[in-house]
């Protein structure tokens, strides 16, 4: 008898389990729903995917009763699963799967490939085979990135970005850009240096000739080494809208290669872009499916932190450094698109764009650009002109939406922004800190300077302070800084955009 109690009990243990891993309609207090299976639950939250791979993170008290006593009885502490969705593991076999991993990595020219497939791999393992630094972590996602120096080759050219994305820590996606017009003419430095220019007047002007050059010739060089191992490739259609581009693809092991030769709507050379991604999203054409509305705003409004200062921001919002060159427009729409749950990248957004040599032109007709991108990918994209003012932020940043301000960002304005927020790391006295920032914001004087045009995400506020948060585009360092209204205006083009439900 207390043998068949045991067997029912682990029975009932394993079908939890199994549940948990199986797709069913989770529904919140509001009668909306979504099918998805659950991942892992912790702090109060879980972690929910939908059938397409796509992860979010919800607080279990917006699901239903029924929901939430699903959850706690699957396991209140499931761990993240080894392997993405099976959905992604199902691939018909090839005429190239017979090809040992060694034979491919040949084509690479590094050990890229092993007997796993990369998305049954842990994102660390393979960023460390490629070299790559971590760039962004948050609770679902994660991502790594290099800037190589010049002699590094792959695929027989030299990449200037690579970068793998993660959800779970499991490899999603690599991305690596080979010659384009943001790179080839890129500044002397990252972050703050990159308003430098390296680039002469007599470059510029045979701009199109030098890249159109470059590209074929990369073109050349990575069609010849992965034909030579995975044969002819299939041309193909991939993407959304704007960035919707021509492709050769390999398959190999339930991985799609795809080689883009992308160029702008007037035919003017982008980039030479390659891709690893999986058999079921390059058969899928690169579309993702349409993310709920109600799982966006639950997942935005779960990551506001309400801090004892009064401080008000939104955590959780992916890094994406630029680089160096002037993508602060494409680099940061790439993170609002990935915080709003859509998956983005820099270099695509910045050729729908129509970013210009080196990275730069007007902020405002890039915007329109990404924002018909944007659109594509079904979120809504809006804008609006005027001073900056507390009750607009605080209304945008108290739904978990952060928002896109053009700014010219001067000198002056990042020694304040810099020197602040070092400062403000050791406040204990709020009230004397506001009676401090008053008095220096009411004195400081900056400059505008029209070379310096720039895009950031104001990303939290604090109302009595008169303090704004904002988050660069240039690595972790420059992820949450602080300024006061007062100087912001001294320096802001007055226009702003959200990425919203």
């Amino acid at each position: 008898m207390k043998s068949f109690v045991l067997i029912t009990c682990l029975s009932v243990g394993f079908l939890a389990a199994a549940q948990a891993e199986e797709f069913r309609t989770f529904t919140n207090a509001k009668g909306q729903s979504i099918k998805a299976k659950m991942v892992n639950v912790a702090n109060g939250a879980v972690t929910i995917q939908r059938e397409d791979g796509q992860q979010f993170t919800l607080p279990m008290g917006t699901l239903s009763a029924v929901d939430q006593a699903f959850i706690k009885q699957a396991g209140a502490s499931t761990p993240p699963p080894a392997a993405p969705p099976s959905t992604t593991l199902k691939t018909a076999s090839g005429p190239n799967d017979k090809l040992t991993p060694e034979q491919v990595n040949a084509a690479v020219g590094t050990e890229l490939f092993s007997a796993n497939m990369l998305w049954e791999t842990a994102a660390t393992d393979v960023a460390q085979r490629l070299g790559l630094r971590e760039e962004s972590k948050t609770k679902a996602q994660s991502s790594y990135r290099l800037y190589p120096k010049a002699d590094l080759q792959l695929f027989g050219a030299h990449p200037y970005s690579i970068a793998l994305y993660a959800d779970n820590e499991r490899v999603s996606s690599i991305s690596m850009v080979f010659a384009n017009k943001g790179d080839l003419f890129s500044s002397k430095g990252s972050a703050e240096m990159h308003f430098d220019k390296d680039s002469t007047p007599a470059q510029l002007a045979q701009a199109a000739k030098i890249v159109r050059t470059a590209m074929d010739k990369d073109l050349g060089a990575i069609s010849e080494a992965l034909t030579k191992v995975l044969g002819e490739p299939k041309k193909e259609r991939f993407g959304d809208g704007a960035g919707r581009m021509n492709m050769q693809r390999w398959d190999w092991r339930g991985h799609s290669i795809l080689l883009a030769d992308a160029e702008s709507g007037d035919k003017e050379p982008e980039y030479v872009g390659l891709q690893i991604v999986t058999t079921a999203f390059a058969d899928a054409g690169g579309k993702a499916a349409k993310t709920s509305d109600v799982v966006i705003r639950e997942h935005a409004k779960s990551n506001i932190e309400n801090r004892k200062s009064g401080d008000v921001v939104i955590n959780d919002i992916p890094m994406v450094d630029q680089g160096p060159k002037g993508y602060c427009v494409p680099a940061t729409a790439e993170r609002a698109l990935r915080f709003m749950g859509m998956p983005a990248d820099m270099y695509v957004l910045a050729n729908a764009g129509g970013t210009g040599y080196g990275g730069g032109t007007s902020v405002d007709l890039l915007l329109q650009g990404v924002g018909r991108q944007i659109r594509a990918k079904s979120r809504s994209f809006d804008s609006w002109d005027g001073e900056l003012k507390m009750r607009d932020i605080a209304r945008s940043i108290d739904k978990g939406i952060p928002i896109i301000w053009a700014l010219y960002s001067t000198k002056g304005f990042n020694d304040t922004a810099n020197k602040r927020t070092e400062v403000r790391k050791q406040v204990s006295d709020w009230a004397e800190w506001k009676t401090k920032v008053t008095g220096e914001s009411a004195t400081n004087q900056l400059e505008m300077d029209k070379e310096t045009a720039h895009v950031v995400l104001i990303i939290g506020y604090n109302k009595d302070t008169n303090e704004i948060a904002f988050s660069d585009s240039w690595g972790e360092r420059y992820k949450e800084r602080w300024i006061t209204i007062t100087e912001a205006e001294q320096v802001s083009q007055k226009r702003f955009y959200v990425v919203g439900f």
